[in-house]
């Protein structure tokens, strides 16, 4: 028998280290879901945001109506002071929904856009075009006052959407369809229009390429939207419209000097003129026989332009000695 084979193995510290290992894992799981709690109690912080009917007896009856969890997440309260007519629900300090009663609705809300019926309540979703973001809300069109849910991915349960779990005690709400704004370049003043627009609508293309998925209206839904003539729009689920005319007056910004962009064959002038609560801007294809403006937010990225530019080289000649 060898030296090592008489020594007897103490496996007594080994089973103190293996118990101490063990035992501090647990008390870290513990701690930190303790912490995890305590987070979720504390109160939610909601800003002051423009909603002129927050203090109206409907939206007091709707906060006291309001279940105490929502797609898990237990209601929280909110910090002082805190905005009538609003509450939230989360379960750690990451992931949480709140909802706004007696909110405006958003410069966004057009007779373009398209609202999603929701247990007979109609919602129209705005995403929030902060890259990285999933956060986006729902504002509810037909009802009075108007409600806003607000909610990113980490919050949302797989196919459950809060919308449905509230729509009870929203379906209490007074029902009254709201007022669309004027969609993006209806308020233009005409120019010059011929046959070289009617080509340009033609050779447009029905979707516009990019993760956003813009698909385009056909005429019937241009009309009813209010746009006059010689307009092409197309329309995505949370996202500003990309809006076309052809045949408008000249840019009242623009003057000789000022700073274009060019695309391909086509240098764009963005008008500064950007309208409150919208991140979408107007360009003009300048150095062409008839002008063309187009309405196009961030979201819609460089293709959306690049593609309308090829199109209006292909059917609008340019000007003589243009630049």
């Amino acid at each position: 028998m060898t030296a090592e084979q008489s020594t007897p193995f103490n496996r007594v510290p080994l089973f103190i280290a293996l118990g101490l290992s063990v035992a501090l894992v647990i008390g870290t799981l513990i701690g930190a879901r303790i912490v995890y709690q305590r987070a979720a109690l504390q109160p939610v912080s909601m800003s002051m945001i423009d909603s002129p009917e927050a203090d109206s007896p409907e939206c007091a009856r709707l906060t006291d109506t309001l279940p105490d969890e929502l797609l898990g997440h237990p209601r929280a309260e909110l910090t002082e002071p805190a905005p009538p007519g609003a509450a939230a629900w989360r379960s750690n300090s990451t992931t949480r929904i709140t909802i706004r009663c007696g909110v405006s609705l958003p410069l966004q809300y057009t007779t373009l856009s398209r609202p999603t019926e929701v247990d007979g309540t109609h919602w129209f979703r705005v995403d929030d075009a902060t890259t990285g973001s999933s956060l986006r809300t729902w504002f509810s069109v037909d009802t009075s006052p108007v409600v806003a849910v607000t909610a990113d991915d980490k919050s949302l349960s797989g196919t459950d959407h809060p919308l449905a779990e509230l729509s009870g005690v929203l379906g209490s709400l007074p029902h009254r369809n709201q007022e669309a704004a004027p969609p993006p370049l209806a308020d233009l003043a005409p120019g010059s229009s011929d046959t070289d627009c009617d080509k340009l609508l033609l050779s447009l293309p029905e979707r516009l390429a990019g993760d956003t998925g813009y698909a385009r209206l056909d005429d019937s839904g241009i009309k009813a939207s209010g746009l006059p003539t010689g307009s092409a729009a197309w329309i995505a689920p949370g996202v500003e419209p990309v809006v076309l005319r052809c045949g408008v007056a000249d840019s009242p910004s623009y003057e000789p000097g000022v700073q274009v962009q060019q695309v391909n064959d086509i240098a764009w002038f963005e008008d500064p003129r950007l309208a409150n609560g919208t991140t979408a801007g107007v360009w003009y294809a300048l150095g062409r026989t008839t002008n063309v403006a187009v309405s196009m937010p961030q979201t819609a990225g460089n293709t959306a332009i690049v593609v309308i530019g090829d199109a209006i080289t292909r059917n609008i000649p340019g000007k003589t000695g243009a630049q």
